[in-house]
């Protein structure tokens, strides 16, 4: 008997290597005690949500007795909310935005859903440098459409702009990138994304159905070393930005995130539409209400940036000491070092295993030869894994 598609019985056969990991993860802390096992396979924020988020939910259970206090809400999110994104927004992207530019999503996720739906016929491609989020994939193809990977430069995993050109075909409607990246930690500069929007302009004079450049940047606060993350709706008219504030104030279980435009696409009002439709139709209805409430008394807050610093060192040197080649991450909260040789990502993640340190294979992000390591743990974790490292080393040497 066929009880699900093929389709997602696809999926579920290579679902996410951060997934397994994590399950794995929770199955050896059981087994050896948390304290001999170091997870670092999944990016969730361990750091406490800013301070005022218990004053904020304190004032909220006092506000409950208004009527509609937990009732449905506009689809595209509450009105004061999105106005307060717009003005954000504008200040960020330096592109003057209003609240109708501006959509409350279900998490980042929710946003790259929506708009792909709105957006997406079956056999329309997306175009996305690799390594890349896994989930990509399945978002778009939840719609018919086809994930395009196009493997970045390393070492700095830089955009490779000849690579998306090329990639180029009558069934591109959307270039994704995601800056500082998951799994790499890269921050694309302005001059790698002033010739990506410059492309898009001059793709568009040409079609019929435009080709969007789509951002997706819930990083975008954690950059490191000065490192700015240049706005990307100056760059094209054709150019959405999807944010969340789930890294940002440590809430990924809120699923607060946001949808911005371009004010100056064609017909922008039409896609806005359609993506405040696509929010409902797709179950999400409306983000959820005391999050809203939330991020908007919090719009200028943030999680304590130096805990990631210190972390990010202590990453920096247990791999140093263990003779582990790697990039020095820009942004995000990951690192993504070379498997010794150029070897067996999946192999080398199994040996790490192991010895208790669990990482994600670079191929579970489309790109083979590497792992990624999530930096979401205490610094005392971060160090004592060291012995494991070296450990595993070893026959390299």
């Amino acid at each position: 008997m066929r009880m699900i598609s093929s389709g997602i019985a696809r999926q579920m056969e290579s679902s996410s290597w951060i997934r397994k990991m994590f399950e794995k993860g929770a199955e050896l802390k059981r087994v050896y005690g948390s304290e001999n096992v170091f997870d670092f396979s999944l990016g969730n924020p361990d750091i406490p949500p800013p301070a005022q988020a218990g004053e904020v939910l304190r004032v909220l259970a006092d506000d409950l007795v208004r009527p509609l206090g937990m009732g449905y809400c506009p689809n595209a999110g509450l009105p004061p909310v999105r106005a307060a994104l717009a003005e954000m927004l504008s200040s960020e992207q330096g592109v003057e935005l209003r609240q109708e530019h501006v959509v409350v999503s279900c998490g980042a996720a929710g946003a790259l859903n929506s708009f792909f739906r709105a957006v997406l016929e079956p056999g329309d491609e997306v175009i996305c440098p690799a390594p890349y989020f896994v989930e990509y994939g399945a978002y778009c193809g939840h719609f018919g459409g086809i994930l395009k990977p196009v493997a970045s430069l390393p070492p700095r995993f830089a955009l490779n702009f000849a690579a998306i050109k090329a990639a180029l075909t009558e069934k591109t409607r959307v270039v994704l990138i995601n800056s500082p990246n998951n799994p790499t930690g890269c921050v694309y500069n302005q001059d790698e994304l002033r010739a990506l929007g410059e492309w898009i302009e001059s793709v568009n004079s040409q079609r019929e159905s435009p080709v969007y450049l789509v951002s997706d940047e819930p990083y975008r606060f954690l950059a490191y070393d000065g490192v700015s993350v240049p706005p990307v709706l100056p760059l094209s008219r054709f150019a959405v930005v999807i944010g969340s504030f789930s890294k940002k104030l440590s809430m990924p279980g809120e699923r607060i995130g946001y949808i911005a435009v371009n004010p100056e696409l064609p017909d922008v009002q039409v896609l806005i539409n359609a993506i405040t439709l696509t929010t409902r139709t797709l179950g999400f209805v409306n983000a959820p209400v005391i999050g809203q409430h939330m991020i908007h008394a919090m719009l200028n807050e943030g999680v304590d940036m130096d805990v990631y610093l210190e972390r990010r060192a202590a990453m920096a040197d247990v791999l140093r000491g263990a003779g582990i080649r790697f990039q020095m991450p820009e942004g995000a909260f990951y690192f993504f070092p070379e498997v010794p040789g150029g070897g067996d990502d999946v192999k080398f993640v199994a040996d790490l295993l192991a010895r208790n340190v669990l990482a994600v294979p670079g191929s579970g992000f489309g790109y083979s030869g590497y792992f990624r390591l999530s930096f979401c743990v205490e610094v005392e974790v971060i160090r004592r894994s060291a012995d494991a490292f070296k450990a595993v080393m070893q026959p390299y040497e």
